[in-house]
């Protein structure tokens, strides 16, 4: 059995003359194999990144195979993510909806009441509040965040929640 001359292919020399001497044939194969649209110039380039990334486990033996193999698992790749794409364009979005015209003027008057209410809160509540009911922070970490007790914390939130429920009441 013979010993390879070169241990890897990662001396530029060896790399380019495997480039020069597969890149045309790869691009031949993926355009026969796939056509243009999925741009087998780009999964030609991303195979020889490939190599060169793995320049050192891969004997120059080999090195054909590996490009073969990875540019059509490349190309098997975007054509399954091009099917995705298409499957999800012919989903057409819903543009109705099962509420009542009365419902849905319901909401956005409430909507306007507690945007109001929320900006009648002191800063110190609403950020407290926010940050607890948005943000979904624990009374400990406001507290951390804030460089106040948790105590506080508690303060801040109940008085607030007291607040909204008294000023979306009233409108």
């Amino acid at each position: 059995m013979e010993k390879p001359l070169h241990e890897n292919i990662c001396e530029e020399h060896l790399f380019s003359s495997i480039f020069n001497k597969h890149s045309k044939d790869l691009h031949n194969f993926l355009y026969y194999k796939f056509g243009e649209l999925l741009n087998p110039k780009d999964k030609v380039q991303e195979a020889f990144i490939k190599l060169w990334q793995n320049c050192t486990k891969i004997p120059p033996n080999k090195a054909k195979s590996f490009l073969f193999t990875t540019a059509n698992n490349l190309m098997l790749n975007e054509a399954t993510h091009q099917k995705i794409v298409l499957k999800h364009r012919k989903i057409i979005p819903k543009t109705y909806t099962n509420e009542t015209p009365e419902f849905l003027m319901q909401e956005s008057e409430y909507m306007d009441k507690l945007q109001n209410a929320l900006a009648n809160l002191t800063e110190a509540q609403r950020t407290a509040f926010m940050m607890n009911r948005v943000e979904g922070k624990r009374f400990k970490e406001i507290a951390e965040l804030l460089g106040i007790s948790t105590k506080a914390v508690e303060k801040r939130i109940y008085g607030a929640l007291e607040k909204l429920r008294k000023d979306i009441k009233e409108l």
